[in-house]
């Protein structure tokens, strides 16, 4: 599905950058997506154009806008493919990469500017301009950030559980 990043830091940060990738709508699991009979409704239902089908599973492109979590593919869905309840997040959360704009000097803000959830904030930096933060808690995965960016520096990687010690 995807591929780690090339170097050692997002390697060893953790940062999975993919190239093609594939994620499932809202709510959909890997489970759940095998009920599906590529009917393409949930596609036909989907506002924002982003849910596509890919060998007849449904899949949601980031490239081409956001995900509002309006439920509509959910409700038009005849299978159990979707949870009873339509999703408010997903299972991932955004990356920003080394090539943002504003990592290299470059006044950019284009993200924070599209992120519905004010994930995305700006500190400021001495001799240049602002740089991203990301705090991945209020970060729904919609993809709003990804579309706008002029250097496809964003990309998602899958939301970890903190494991509690005993």
């Amino acid at each position: 599905m995807g591929q780690m990043a090339s170097t050692r830091r997002a390697f060893l940060t953790g940062s999975v950058l993919r190239e093609n990738s594939s994620y499932y709508p809202p709510g959909v699991t890997d489970e759940s997506v095998g009920n599906c009979t590529g009917c393409s409704n949930c596609v036909d239902a989907c506002p924002t154009k982003i849910i596509s089908l890919r060998d007849r599973i449904p899949t949601v492109d980031f490239q081409v806008g956001e995900c509002t979590f309006c439920g509509e593919c959910s409700a038009r869905c005849p299978e159990r493919v979707f949870p009873p309840e339509p999703a408010t997040s997903f299972a991932h959360h955004a990356v920003i990469a080394d090539s943002c704009l504003a990592l290299n000097f470059v006044d950019c803000q284009a993200c924070r500017d599209a992120c519905p959830t004010t994930a995305i904030r700006f500190k400021p930096r001495l001799g240049g301009p602002f740089v991203p933060v990301l705090d991945t808690d209020p970060c729904t995965g919609c993809g709003a950030c990804v579309s706008v960016c002029p250097t496809q520096s964003i990309t998602m990687t899958a939301n970890r559980m903190e494991v509690a010690h005993a």
